[in-house]
């Protein structure tokens, strides 16, 4: 009998599985199987919906907490359809012997980063169950996307450039280092992303595709691109941003930085012809200081069979081919 493991929340191929053969097979529409970080649906406007539950160990970090990190969370999934984001909900599940002192932190952060994002709680719920003092969040968002915005992962083009606004693993690297009394300075990226997304469209560059790095990092997040737009990638492993000291807390555990995940950075693939604009933009935001060009989509006639690939050049001139992540990509990170 087939039993729910861990590996099943890694945001790898285990989770894509699981999804697909239960959730999607189940509750399947023209909505929801598009698979992207929330769902873009007709009304009076056009809305975006997301929901997303956090249950990240230890509940504060060097850099935050899981107050900031679910509304960083939820409304940067509105932000990479383009939408603007405007409300949340939160159902908050507590168990018994949970630290009234740590949940009032915890809830002031969240309304500190609400107040950063733009958004307002205007909904919640708590409940109270057996435990060990642990606390858990789950969320709703809801944005308005503007007339005119068609921002999916399915829009990437051959020439088109790939951007990432910022260091890659960040987060991980703090959690895992928490979770293993490794002490360091890294500190976690979780960051609201809406001030270089709304930059970017009111600039009116030709934005195709936005995704946030989370769970599985960088390579998951280009794999899944790559297969939704059916397009092959071409990333630069010398240009992709890393942390010194992370490339070496990565060393010193052997874990690759392409697989750590981020609640701060964001992949924007851009027209060619506005790639140069659209990291000047992404610098002078906020969070994107450290943005850079990592690739591209390669032309239709380099695709041949090879469409929904991420081919990487590596330092020495090899190409490896990069997939979703496989296992679990300890710890949880969210």
């Amino acid at each position: 009998m087939e039993k729910i493991i861990m590996e099943h929340g890694s945001g790898g191929r285990a989770t894509g599985e699981l999804i697909q053969r239960i959730f999607e097979n189940a509750f399947s529409n023209d909505v929801l199987s598009q698979m992207e970080d929330a769902a873009v649906i007709p009304g009076g406007e056009t809305i975006a919906m997301t929901t997303d539950s956090f249950v990240v160990t230890p509940l504060e970090f060097p850099g935050g907490d899981i107050g900031r990190l679910c509304v960083c969370g939820t409304v940067n999934d509105l932000l990479m359809r383009g939408a603007v984001p405007k409300y949340m909900t939160c159902g908050f599940i507590l168990e018994e012997g949970a630290d009234v002192a740590l949940l009032k932190r915890i809830v002031a952060s969240m309304a500190e980063t609400a107040q950063e994002a733009g958004v307002i709680v205007v909904a919640g719920d708590t409940k109270v169950i057996e435990g060990n003092g642990g606390i858990y969040i789950n969320t709703t968002g809801v944005g308005i996307v503007p007339k005119g915005i068609d921002i999916k992962a399915a829009n990437a083009k051959p020439g088109d450039r790939i951007l990432v606004s910022g260091n890659v693993g960040d987060h991980h690297a703090t959690i895992l280092s928490c979770r293993m009394e490794i002490e360091n300075s890294i500190t976690s990226d979780n960051a609201p992303l809406g001030e270089m997304v709304s930059a970017l469209i009111e600039n009116k560059i030709d934005v195709h595709v936005l995704r946030d790095v989370t769970r599985g990092g960088l390579a998951t997040v280009l794999k899944e691109l790559a297969q939704s737009s059916k397009q092959q990638f071409e990333i630069e492993q010398d240009a992709i941003p890393v942390n010194p000291m992370v490339r070496d807390f990565c060393g010193l555990l052997g874990l690759d930085p392409l697989y750590m995940g981020n609640e701060g950075k964001m992949v924007a693939i851009v027209a060619k012809e506005d790639a140069d604009r659209a990291l000047e933009i992404i610098r002078s935001c906020k969070y994107g200081e450290n943005a850079v060009c990592i690739g591209e989509v390669a032309a239709e006639d380099a695709q041949k069979k090879t469409a929904g690939n991420v081919i990487l050049k590596t330092h020495i001139g090899g190409r490896r081919n990069l997939d979703i992540l496989q296992g679990e990509g300890l710890p949880r990170i969210c």
